[in-house]
Protein backbone atom coordinates (compact mmCIF):
# COMPACT_ATOMS: atom_id res chain seq x y z
CA UNK A 1 0.00 0.00 0.00
CA UNK A 2 1.47 3.58 -0.70
CA UNK A 3 1.99 5.88 1.67
CA UNK A 4 -0.04 8.84 2.30
CA UNK A 5 1.35 12.30 2.85
CA UNK A 6 -0.18 13.94 5.57
CA UNK A 7 -1.89 16.66 2.80
CA UNK A 8 -3.10 13.42 1.40
CA UNK A 9 -4.88 12.34 4.60
CA UNK A 10 -6.33 15.85 5.49
CA UNK A 11 -7.49 16.33 2.22
CA UNK A 12 -9.56 12.86 2.35
CA UNK A 13 -10.94 13.95 6.08
CA UNK A 14 -12.31 16.97 4.61
CA UNK A 15 -14.12 15.05 2.50
CA UNK A 16 -15.95 12.80 5.01
CA UNK A 17 -18.81 13.62 6.96
CA UNK A 18 -18.62 14.12 10.15
CA UNK A 19 -20.42 11.06 10.78
CA UNK A 20 -17.71 9.28 8.77
CA UNK A 21 -15.06 10.72 10.57
CA UNK A 22 -16.46 9.94 14.01
CA UNK A 23 -16.59 6.42 13.30
CA UNK A 24 -12.99 6.04 11.62
CA UNK A 25 -11.60 7.76 15.08
CA UNK A 26 -13.54 4.58 17.06
CA UNK A 27 -12.29 2.51 14.55
CA UNK A 28 -8.63 4.48 14.74
CA UNK A 29 -8.60 4.11 18.54
CA UNK A 30 -9.79 0.45 18.75
CA UNK A 31 -7.21 -0.80 15.83
CA UNK A 32 -4.34 1.11 17.65
CA UNK A 33 -5.27 0.75 21.34
CA UNK A 34 -5.60 4.49 21.91
CA UNK A 35 -7.77 6.95 22.90
CA UNK A 36 -7.87 10.45 20.98
CA UNK A 37 -9.81 12.46 24.11
CA UNK A 38 -7.20 11.27 26.55
CA UNK A 39 -4.95 14.50 26.90
CA UNK A 40 -8.08 16.75 26.45
CA UNK A 41 -10.00 15.12 29.43
CA UNK A 42 -6.92 14.99 31.46
CA UNK A 43 -5.96 18.64 30.79
CA UNK A 44 -9.89 19.93 31.80
CA UNK A 45 -9.79 17.47 34.51
CA UNK A 46 -6.39 19.27 36.20
CA UNK A 47 -7.80 22.59 36.92
CA UNK A 48 -10.17 21.25 39.44
CA UNK A 49 -6.96 20.67 41.75
CA UNK A 50 -7.32 18.97 45.20
CA UNK A 51 -10.13 21.28 46.66
CA UNK A 52 -12.73 19.85 44.15
CA UNK A 53 -14.72 17.18 45.83
CA UNK A 54 -14.41 13.95 44.66
CA UNK A 55 -17.61 13.29 44.05
CA UNK A 56 -18.66 16.63 41.86
CA UNK A 57 -19.48 15.28 38.14
CA UNK A 58 -17.47 17.81 36.13
CA UNK A 59 -19.67 20.69 33.68
CA UNK A 60 -20.65 18.81 30.44
CA UNK A 61 -18.57 20.67 27.49
CA UNK A 62 -19.61 18.30 25.10
CA UNK A 63 -22.87 17.12 24.02
CA UNK A 64 -24.21 14.49 21.64
CA UNK A 65 -27.46 15.69 19.57
CA UNK A 66 -29.91 12.47 19.17
CA UNK A 67 -32.77 12.72 17.22
CA UNK A 68 -35.72 10.76 18.58
CA UNK A 69 -38.26 10.99 16.06
CA UNK A 70 -39.29 12.97 12.76
CA UNK A 71 -42.17 14.36 14.63
CA UNK A 72 -44.13 13.74 11.33
CA UNK A 73 -42.41 15.94 9.48
CA UNK A 74 -40.02 13.90 7.74
CA UNK A 75 -38.58 15.91 4.62
CA UNK A 76 -38.35 18.89 6.86
CA UNK A 77 -36.78 17.12 9.61
CA UNK A 78 -33.69 15.33 6.62
CA UNK A 79 -33.41 19.20 5.49
CA UNK A 80 -32.33 20.60 8.98
CA UNK A 81 -30.13 17.00 9.02
CA UNK A 82 -28.23 17.68 5.60
CA UNK A 83 -27.76 21.72 6.68
CA UNK A 84 -26.17 20.67 10.33
CA UNK A 85 -24.07 17.45 9.17
CA UNK A 86 -23.40 17.90 5.22
CA UNK A 87 -24.55 14.40 4.62
CA UNK A 88 -26.53 14.02 1.81
CA UNK A 89 -29.72 13.33 1.05
CA UNK A 90 -29.92 9.34 1.01
CA UNK A 91 -27.84 9.49 4.27
CA UNK A 92 -29.70 12.16 6.31
CA UNK A 93 -32.93 10.09 5.19
CA UNK A 94 -31.74 6.64 6.76
CA UNK A 95 -30.33 8.96 9.61
CA UNK A 96 -33.95 9.91 10.45
CA UNK A 97 -35.40 7.13 9.42
CA UNK A 98 -33.15 5.23 11.92
CA UNK A 99 -34.06 7.54 14.91
CA UNK A 100 -33.11 7.32 17.59
CA UNK A 101 -30.04 8.03 16.06
CA UNK A 102 -27.16 10.76 16.82
CA UNK A 103 -27.22 13.62 14.66
CA UNK A 104 -24.25 15.60 16.45
CA UNK A 105 -21.82 14.07 18.74
CA UNK A 106 -19.05 15.73 21.21
CA UNK A 107 -20.05 19.56 20.28
CA UNK A 108 -20.15 22.49 22.16
CA UNK A 109 -23.63 23.28 24.47
CA UNK A 110 -24.48 26.43 22.05
CA UNK A 111 -24.02 24.29 18.83
CA UNK A 112 -26.05 21.55 20.37
CA UNK A 113 -29.03 24.24 21.61
CA UNK A 114 -28.96 25.07 17.75
CA UNK A 115 -29.02 22.06 16.39
CA UNK A 116 -31.60 21.36 19.15
CA UNK A 117 -33.67 24.52 18.29
CA UNK A 118 -33.67 24.33 14.63
CA UNK A 119 -34.62 20.23 14.85
CA UNK A 120 -37.15 21.02 17.13
CA UNK A 121 -38.74 23.68 15.19
CA UNK A 122 -39.42 21.32 12.21
CA UNK A 123 -41.38 18.99 14.69
CA UNK A 124 -38.71 16.59 15.39
CA UNK A 125 -38.35 15.20 19.09
CA UNK A 126 -34.87 15.62 20.21
CA UNK A 127 -32.77 15.16 23.37
CA UNK A 128 -29.45 16.30 24.50
CA UNK A 129 -26.37 13.79 26.12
Amino acid sequence: MAKLSTEELLDAFKEMTLIELSEFVKQFETTFEVTAAAPVAMAAAAPGGAGAPAEAEPEKDEFDVILDADGGKKIQVIKVVRELTGLGLKEAKDLVEAAPKPVLEKVNKETADKAKTKLEGEGAKVTLK
